[in-house]
């Protein structure tokens, strides 16, 4: 079977058959080891082995992967999904990197950004204190910051508006 997967933005063509997994043409040696009752999977990819916390988006194919401390967004569609999918319009959403909004209410500690600073995929932006531990937000895809909202000291809500990106 033949997926097509997003990880931040970029696509990758993996194929599952009798033989094993290949990825972008590559022979990959993997398997996943699934924990029950969990939402923990570990990965093996050749020699390497990961512990993978998964756990599904907000639609069919989505996915949000922590892995070694880093938060990925996957989309993992099959061929004829993909296809349905592209046919009926449903990709066209905004375009360009999503803005950083605040998981939960908590004060801002630190901004590491600047007003046309590029990021990267992963790269830390702002840490805010919640019950009193201090998470550290980082950008889901590349791109350049565009506006800056969030200010060190500042309480904020659930859902406002931290960092705009382009």
């Amino acid at each position: 079977m033949k997926y097509v997967v997003a990880i931040n933005g970029t696509e990758q063509e993996v194929v599952l058959d009798g033989e094993g997994v290949h990825v972008g043409g590559e022979d990959v040696r993997a398997r996943v080891t699934h924990i029950d009752g969990a939402p923990v999977r570990i990965v093996t990819i050749g020699d390497e082995v990961h512990r993978v916390v998964v756990r599904p988006g907000a639609s069919r194919g989505l996915y949000t992967l922590w892995l070694d401390g880093w938060r990925f967004e996957v989309e993992a569609l099959d061929e004829r999904t993909r296809a349905i999918r592209e046919l009926a319009g449903a990709t066209g959403g905004p375009s360009g990197p999503a803005p950083l909004v605040a998981p939960m209410p908590g004060l801002i500690v630190r901004v590491h950004v600047a007003v046309g600073d590029s990021v990267q995929a992963g790269q830390g932006l702002v840490v805010m204190e919640a019950m009193k531990m201090e998470n550290e937000l980082r950008a889901q895809a590349a791109g350049r910051v565009k506006s800056v909202h969030a200010e060190p000291g500042t309480a904020v809500e659930k859902g406002a508006l931290l960092i705009e990106l382009e």
